[in-house]
């Protein structure tokens, strides 16, 4: 097993110090960062017989809940923070 992947211990001993009543959500893809629902546990075993858990969203259409929030993808460090850029004053029918 490579030493990067977290294990199912991590796992719960990450979630050991969350409120147990707080919803699941996975947070996906870096580029286009989205909120999804989870909905599945399952255990399994890969090409090399090595166990594995996933975790994935439900079939339900509103599984996918939308654009993650931008403080998740900065603390994920999927974005940087970003600054609006500075106002310009609007322009004016009749070249005002």
């Amino acid at each position: 097993m490579t030493s990067s992947e977290m294990t199912v211990g991590d796992l719960i001993d990450r979630l050991s110090g969350c409120d147990r009543s707080a919803p699941v959500r996975q947070a996906m893809n870096p580029f286009f960062p989205m909120a999804h629902r989870l909905a599945q546990v399952l255990q399994s075993v890969d090409e090399t017989g090595r166990t594995v858990v996933y975790l994935a969203e439900g079939a339900e259409p509103d599984a996918q809940l939308g654009h993650l929030l931008p403080e998740v993808a900065i603390a994920l460090t999927w974005q940087g923070p970003v600054q609006a850029p500075p106002r310009r004053p609007r322009r004016r029918a009749g070249g005002n």
